[in-house]
C-alpha cells in the first residue's frame, strides 16, 4: 500500500507540473524532459532531487552512470537509466551547464530540532566511527567542487534516502566512498545530516 501511495504522489506532483509549466520556448528537449520530475526550476520534489545549482561535472558524471547503470538504486534502474538512454555527450552537457545556472533554493524541509547535531557531523565528522567532516570534500556549505555534488539545500527525504541506500550498498560511480562512509552511519545520524542539509543556502 505505502508504494501504491508513493506512486499517486509522483503521479499527482507530475500532473500539476504538466498543469503549470509553459511550453519552454527555446528549451531543449532534454530540459522539458528533466522538469516532469525535477520541476519546472530544478527545485526537485520529495523523491526527485533539486538539480538546481548542483555542479555540472557532478551531473555529467552521473549521467554517465545512469547510461552505464554503475547507479542502481531502485528509482535509478526505474527512471533514470531510461531517462538518459538518448541522451549525446554533448547534450548532456549542455544540459549540466544549464542546470548549475539556475539559483538553487534551499528544501527547509528537515527536522528543525535536529539541525545543529547534523552541523556539527558536516563540519566535524565523527571522530570516534572513523568518519571524516563532509565538508573536507563537499565544502563548508555543502556547495560540492568539480564532480563532488552540491548538497546544502537538498530535501531531506532525498538525502536520507541516498545514505540509507549507499549503507545498504547502493554506488552511484564507481569507487564512490559514500558505500563505506554511510555504512557507519546510523539512523539518527542520518537523520541529523538530512535534516541539517535542507536548510544550508
Amino acid at each position: 500500500m505505502k508504494r501504491i501511495g508513493l506512486k499517486l504522489a509522483i503521479l499527482a506532483m507530475v500532473a500539476s507540473t504538466v498543469a503549470t509549466v509553459p511550453a519552454l520556448a527555446g528549451e531543449s528537449a532534454a530540459v522539458r524532459n528533466c522538469t516532469w520530475c525535477h520541476g519546472a526550476e530544478a527545485q526537485g520534489y520529495t523523491v526527485a532531487p533539486r538539480l538546481a545549482g548542483q555542479q555540472p561535472q557532478y551531473i555529467m558524471s552521473q549521467i554517465q552512470s545512469f547510461h552505464e547503470h554503475t547507479r542502481d538504486n531502485p528509482f535509478s534502474r526505474q527512471y533514470m537509466w531510461s531517462a538518459v538512454a538518448a541522451l549525446s555527450p554533448a547534450a548532456a552537457r549542455d544540459l549540466a551547464n544549464y542546470l548549475a545556472s539556475i539559483p538553487p533554493k534551499p528544501a527547509n524541509d528537515g527536522d528543525s530540532a535536529l539541525a545543529s547535531k547534523g552541523k556539527r557531523i558536516f563540519m566535524e565528522g565523527i571522530p570516534e566511527a572513523n568518519i571524516v567532516s563532509c565538508y573536507a570534500c563537499h565544502g563548508p556549505n555543502g556547495e560540492g567542487v568539480r564532480d563532488i555534488p552540491r548538497l546544502g539545500g537538498l530535501a531531506y527525504f532525498y538525502v536520507k534516502a541516498r545514505l540509507e541506500q549507499w549503507g545498504q550498498g547502493y554506488h552511484s560511480t564507481a569507487g564512490s566512498p559514500m558505500p563505506l562512509v554511510a555504512s557507519h552511519l546510523g539512523p539518527d545520524e542520518i537523520e541529523a545530516l538530512a535534516s541539517y542539509l535542507s536548510y544550508v543556502k
